[in-house]
């Protein structure tokens, strides 16, 4: 048998085990209907205006600071509203601008997973996620972990929720629409 077999597939496995969870949280394009929150960074930039071109970060109280504008207010806008804002508010100082806006960091969509899995912390939450890929972006489960009572905890109008998850019993197909997708600032957790 060949010796260099098997440290290859060693290497590959290694590779892709370090590798693949960054290229997962790599950030995927925004839908159009994303709504910009506190601590995204923005890329903007003003054709043939260099000096105004720059990154942009949302201030917690969702606003921003651009120049010749001042500060305004980002969050809850989608990226097209924002750009309409920003040009129109530039008329006065550019002639005809052409703004882009583009959401460089979506860091005002995570979730975070605690408890006995192989990477608890926050994490990006991607658009339509589920429980199943959260889990498995979060590594899937540890040793011991009780994949029957598994929680999702998510605020409501101020007040904590708990939503059951069985791993067990979904994988098993029982009760399927326990996968629901997930919202900004849930948190999954696995005991």
């Amino acid at each position: 048998m060949n010796m260099r077999l098997p440290v290859t597939v060693i290497a590959l496995s290694l590779a892709i085990f370090f590798v693949a969870p960054e290229l997962c949280r790599a950030q995927a394009s925004v839908p159009p209907s994303y709504q910009i929150g506190p601590n995204d960074v923005l890329s903007i930039h003003v054709w043939k205006e260099e000096d105004l071109s720059r990154d942009v970060t949302v201030t917690p109280d969702g606003k921003i600071s651009f120049p010749l504008i001042g500060e305004m207010v980002a969050e809850g806008r989608t990226v097209t509203e924002l750009k309409k804002s920003i040009s129109d508010k530039l008329l006065n100082f550019v002639t005809a601008p052409e703004v882009t806006v583009i959401v460089k960091e979506s860091r005002s969509r995570v979730i975070y997973t605690i408890g006995k899995v192989q990477r608890p912390g926050p994490q990006p939450l991607a658009p339509d996620m589920t429980v199943m890929q959260a889990l498995s972006a979060a590594g899937g489960f540890a040793e011991w972990a009780d994949t029957k009572n598994v929680l999702i905890v998510r605020k409501v109008g101020g007040k904590e929720t708990k939503i059951k998850f069985n791993f067990k019993e979904f994988t098993g197909g029982d009760n399927l629409d326990q996968n629901i997708v997930l919202k900004p600032g849930d948190t999954i957790v696995v005991p």
